[in-house]
C-alpha cells in the first residue's frame, strides 16, 4: 500500500521549514479482519424516532469521516489492547445512545426517520505494519491531512456504510501501529449528529474504555426542539439554500489537498490592516475566515461579476430560547452566508471582510434558527446553495483534542480530509511543539499554488 502525503507548514516559517514542494512518500500495509456489527450491550427501545427538520436537510445527506491518532503510552502499565476495550465500549455507549445502533429510513415529503432496531454499528480490527514516528515524517508536525493510507484506516465495504438509508450509521476503525501507537477511524451519518454530537458520543465511548460505569453527560434526542413551526414562517432571506446552479467541480485527477498552519504571529499579522477597534476585538476564526476566503477566490480567479460564498457554521445551543439540553447531540448549527461579487471581495479592505463574517456570525439568534427550520421545510429541505462555496468550520474548541479511551489524549483529532467546498480549523503542535491552527485546503492544482502564494504574502508583513 503506497500513500503521498503533501502538506504546506505556515507557522511563520523560514523557507527552508516550507514542505510544500516535495511530497513524502511512505508505504506501509493495513490488514484488517472481517466487519462486525456491534450490537448494543443490552435491550434497547424498539421504535421509530423522527430526526429533527435541520437534521435532514440535503446537504447532510453524507457521511463525515475523522481521525484520532494515538502514541500509545501504556495504560497504566498493564499493555492493554485498545481494540479490545474500544471495542467492549462502544457496545456499552450504543445502550445509552441506541439509535446509532438503528437504521435510517425515508418517509413522505424526504423526511427521515430512524428505525431502532438495536443492529449495530462497524467496527472494524486491524493492524499497520508502520510507527507513530513514521507517520509523523510523513504527514508532518502534529500530524495534519493529507493523512498516508486514508481510506485504509477508515475503511468500509460497499454498501455496508457508506450509504445514507438503511445502512450502519457509524463506522469505527481501530488500527494498531508497530509501537503500540493506534488510529482510531470514525464515519459518522452526518444526518445524525454535528461535530459535538460525535465528540459526545465518543467522549462517551472512551469514558466506559477508562472504566467508568456511565457516560458523564447522558444522551438525549429531543429532536422536537428543531421541528418547524406550524404553519413555517420563514423570518430571514437565508442566503445559504439560494437557488442557484453551481459550476461544474474539476475533475478528482487534478485536485491536491494541503494543509496550512497558522500561528499566533500570523493572526496578528492579519490582523495589521484592520481598524484599532476591530484589531482588538475581532477572533482568530473571524480573521483566518475573511483572509482564507480572500485568498481562495484570488486562486480561483473568479471573474470580478462572479458571485462568491462564505459559509460560517455556527453552533446553536448557546442559545437558550432553543432549550437544547446538554445532551442534544443531534445537528445543532446554523450556516449564515455572506455573499459577494469576486471583484467586490478581493478590493475592498480586510476590515469591511472581517466585519462581514462578524456580523453574519452575530445574526444566528433563536429566532433566526426558528426561520431557518421554518425555510427548509417550505423547500424541501434543500442543500446549501454550492457555487463558489466555501464553507469554514471551527472544530478547535469542543473537545475532539481531550477524548482519552485511556492512553492519553491524542496527538491529532479532527477530520480526515478537507473538500473543495469546505475545510475546517483544528488545533495541532507545530515543529517547536506550539499549539497553532491546522486548516486543510482542498483545490485544483493549480488554484492551489495561486493559494499558497497568497499565503507566503503572510511572512512579507
Amino acid at each position: 500500500m503506497q500513500a503521498t502525503s503533501e502538506s504546506y507548514r505556515n507557522g511563520r516559517p523560514k523557507p527552508s521549514q516550507e514542505r510544500d514542494a516535495c511530497a513524502m512518500v511512505l508505504s506501509f500495509v493495513v490488514r484488517r479482519r472481517e466487519l462486525e456489527l456491534i450490537r448494543p450491550a443490552s435491550p434497547t427501545p424498539r421504535e421509530v424516532k423522527r430526526l429533527s427538520d435541520v437534521d435532514d436537510q440535503g446537504t447532510l445527506r453524507a457521511n463525515v469521516r475523522g481521525f484520532f491518532f494515538y502514541r500509545g503510552v501504556l495504560r497504566g502499565g498493564s499493555g492493554d489492547d485498545p481494540v479490545g476495550a474500544i471495542r467492549r465500549a462502544l457496545s456499552e455507549a450504543l445502550v445509552h445512545y441506541y439509535p446509532f445502533a438503528g437504521r435510517l429510513r425515508e418517509l413522505e415529503g424526504r423526511k427521515l426517520v430512524v428505525d431502532c432496531t438495536g443492529e449495530g454499528v462497524t467496527f472494524v480490527e486491524a493492524d499497520a505494519d508502520v510507527r507513530f514516528t513514521d507517520l509523523e515524517v510523513a504527514a508532518g508536525p502534529g500530524l495534519t491531512p493529507p493523512f498516508p493510507c486514508v481510506d485504509e484506516l477508515a475503511f468500509d465495504a460497499d454498501g455496508v456504510s457508506g450509504g445514507i438509508l438503511g445502512c450502519p450509521l457509524v463506522l469505527i476503525q481501530v488500527t494498531r501501529l508497530l509501537c503500540g501507537g493506534f488510529i482510531v477511524g470514525h464515519r459518522f451519518n452526518h444526518t445524525m449528529c454535528d461535530a459535538q454530537g460525535i465528540v459526545m458520543f465518543m467522549n462517551a465511548v472512551a469514558e466506559l474504555a477508562r472504566g467508568l460505569p456511565c457516560p458523564t453527560v447522558a444522551p438525549t434526542w429531543s429532536r422536537d426542539l428543531l421541528d418547524a413551526r406550524n404553519p413555517p414562517v420563514p423570518s430571514f432571506p437565508h442566503r445559504e439554500y439560494d437557488d442557484v446552479v453551481a459550476p461544474l467541480p474539476p475533475s478528482t485527477g487534478d485536485m491536491v489537498m494541503r494543509s496550512f498552519l497558522f500561528g499566533p504571529s500570523d493572526v496578528a499579522a492579519m490582523k495589521k490592516s484592520l481598524p484599532p477597534g476591530l484589531r482588538d476585538t475581532a477572533t482568530s476564526f473571524e480573521v483566518l475566515a475573511a483572509f482564507l476566503w480572500r485568498a481562495r477566490t484570488a486562486a480561483l480567479a473568479l471573474r470580478s461579476d462572479e458571485e462568491t460564498r462564505l459559509v460560517t457554521v455556527v453552533n446553536m445551543r448557546r442559545h437558550v430560547g432553543l432549550g437544547l439540553p446538554a445532551g442534544y447531540y443531534g445537528y445543532a448549527c446554523a450556516n449564515p452566508t455572506v455573499v459577494m461579487a469576486a471583484g467586490s471581495l478581493l478590493s475592498r479592505p480586510m476590515g469591511d471582510v472581517v466585519e462581514l463574517v462578524r456580523e453574519a456570525k452575530a445574526s444566528v439568534t433563536a429566532e433566526y434558527a426558528r426561520s431557518m427550520v421554518d425555510y427548509l421545510v417550505l423547500h424541501g429541505r434543500p442543500a446549501l446553495a454550492a457555487a463558489n462555496l466555501f464553507t469554514l468550520t471551527d472544530l478547535r474548541r469542543i473537545g475532539f483534542d481531550r477524548v482519552d479511551f485511556g492512553w492519553g489524549e491524542p496527538v491529532y483529532a479532527g477530520a480526515a480530509r478537507s473538500m473543495l467546498w469546505v475545510s475546517s480549523l483544528i488545533t495541532v503542535k507545530n515543529g517547536g511543539g506550539q499549539n497553532v491552527v491546522a486548516v486543510p485546503v482542498a483545490l485544483p492544482r493549480l488554484a492551489m499554488e495561486r493559494f499558497a502564494s497568497e499565503i507566503e504574502k503572510l511572512a512579507k508583513i
